[in-house]
């Protein structure tokens, strides 16, 4: 079970915005991490994904283990 999904995202990704309004057509909440405000998030996302790419997606579970997606290809 979901515990808690976040994405990191820029202004200018175009995916990123497709990610976000598939998990709110889902009903699923998340938290958005904007690495154009907070860039000082970079090195995290880097280091999590092992992507310089956005948008990122850290899918973390009850048992605090956590899935990374790296780009849309997400399917339920």
């Amino acid at each position: 079970m979901v515990k808690k999904i976040t994405i990191f995202t820029t202004n200018t990704c175009a995916y990123c915005g497709m990610v976000k309004n598939w998990l709110g057509t889902k009903g699923h909440q998340y938290e958005e991490i904007n690495l154009d405000q907070f860039p000082e998030r970079q090195a995290e996302a880097l280091q999590i994904s092992g992507a310089l790419t956005v948008p990122v997606t850290v899918v973390t579970l009850q048992d605090e283990t956590q899935q990374v997606i790296v780009a849309i290809i997400w399917r339920n």
